[in-house]
């Protein structure tokens, strides 16, 4: 059965009062930990298994995007203390000049976008969310054949996670 937590009670990082009922509640073994990946954050609506084995369901508003260190409270008055973990993406930077690239750079974006694999893009980099096996996304990127085009990869600590925008066909 899917215990469920609703009601959200702040975060740990940022209520010195809150924490200390948590580490109350992890000392009594009524505190759930669970981790969850970047993907979760903005979700309405989270399946996930505690460390104790236990079915999780956390239900919250899509406006409030989880942070490592948030703690919701169960029907039955658990804690849940929500863990996010780093997250990794693919990097996309320029060595050079990408001037002669637009055409090849227009099919590279028409592809991810066509592949849903969200992006996030900054001045010096587009940030690409690792929506599938890594390999077949850079054979992807690769096959464009762009000049000057590098893949890399970055890992984002929980504090600095990146948010990519939600896919939409509206």
């Amino acid at each position: 059965m899917t215990i469920l937590a609703s009601t959200y009670r702040g975060n740990v990082g940022e209520d010195t009062h809150l924490a200390a009922h948590v580490k109350q509640a992890q000392q009594t073994g009524a505190l759930l930990e669970v981790q969850l990946q970047e993907s979760d954050r903005a979700k309405g609506r989270i399946h996930a298994h505690a460390t104790t084995g236990d079915a999780i369901g956390i239900i919250k508003g899509r406006d409030r995007v989880l942070s490592d260190g948030d703690v919701f409270e169960t029907d039955h008055g658990q804690w849940v203390l929500v863990h996010l973990a780093a997250q990794t993406v693919m990097v996309l930077s320029f060595a050079g000049d990408a001037n002669g690239q637009a055409i090849k750079l227009i099919h590279l974006g028409h592809a991810l976008g066509n592949h849903h694999w969200p992006i996030l893009v900054q001045p010096d980099r587009i940030y690409v969310e690792l929506a599938a096996d890594p390999l077949v996304m850079e054979a992807t990127v690769q096959g464009f054949a762009i000049l000057g085009l590098q893949i890399g990869y970055e890992t984002k600590a929980t504090d600095n996670l990146l948010t990519f925008s939600a896919h939409s066909h509206h």
